[in-house]
């Protein structure tokens, strides 16, 4: 698919849709990571009235983790779809507004200052311009296209 047809499907969809899958693709990746942070823990010691105290703490941090980031996910496609319709353009300043607000607001929130908000805000911002403006992609497409067997006829050794 080019580009143009990709834009098209994704017009199909409307914001509150783009803002739900936003959030939804932000509690997976935040539960996972949250998983992986929680291996990189010590257990924690054994107490009289706690069952599976790893499991417990594991669990905490999954779900802390996946909400964090199913709300940066929610907030940022939500302010991007506000600003777009706002704006009626399709550029880089939509996701950075976006960026910027999701950070600011959710990270500056978690971390309780103002410096950690405009910090966290403007890391958003520059990341998701970053994104787009290259092309509004993470890939590179080259044409080339791989098969997982060869096309071409082999020639005989006889």
């Amino acid at each position: 698919m080019d580009t143009e047809e990709l834009r098209q499907m994704e017009d199909e969809e409307t914001p509150m849709m783009k803002t739900i899958k936003g959030a939804t693709t932000g509690l997976v990746a935040g539960t996972i990571w949250g998983t992986i942070v929680a291996t990189w823990h010590d257990v924690p010691r054994v107490e009289r009235r706690v069952a599976l105290p790893g499991l417990v703490r594991t669990l905490k941090m999954m779900g802390n983790y996946g909400v964090t980031f199913a709300a940066i996910g929610g907030v940022y496609i939500g302010v991007e779809q506000v600003v777009q319709n706002y704006r009626m353009k399709r550029d880089f300043v939509n996701g950075a507004v976006g960026g910027f607000v999701a950070g600011a607001s959710i990270l500056g929130y978690k971390g309780k200052s103002i410096s950690t908000a405009i910090s966290a805000g403007a890391a958003l911002a520059a990341t998701s311009s970053f994104i787009d403006v290259g092309g509004q992609t993470t890939r590179v497409d080259t044409g080339k296209e791989y098969y997982p067997y060869t096309t071409k006829k082999r020639p005989n050794i006889n």
